[in-house]
């Protein structure tokens, strides 16, 4: 049995619902626009102690972005099945 949900009057479906995303919402594009004007504060008022601090910070920086790139963000579970010798059994 098929039920054909009509758009209501406002444009949305009757029973379905379709997120916005939080930065395509007032609210997250007045946060956008207060952390823009905050980093630009704070690279004009401390650009000496960030410009300082970065031989400090590169490296973690460094590690974190290899360990992300190169686990793809541990996305999707095990490794199983393919040609990389993972957990997949063939027999």
């Amino acid at each position: 049995m098929k039920h054909n949900q009509q758009p209501n009057e406002d444009g949305s479906n009757g029973g379905t619902s379709s997120k916005r995303s939080f930065l395509n919402t007032p609210a997250g594009f007045a946060l956008c626009v207060l952390l823009a004007i905050g980093a630009g504060w704070l690279w004009i008022d401390h650009r000496v102690h960030i410009l300082a601090a970065l031989p400090l910070l590169l490296p973690l920086l460094l590690c974190v972005g290899m360990h992300f790139f190169m686990h793809r963000g541990h996305g999707g579970g095990g490794h199983g099945g393919g040609g990389h010798g993972g957990g997949g059994h063939n027999r």
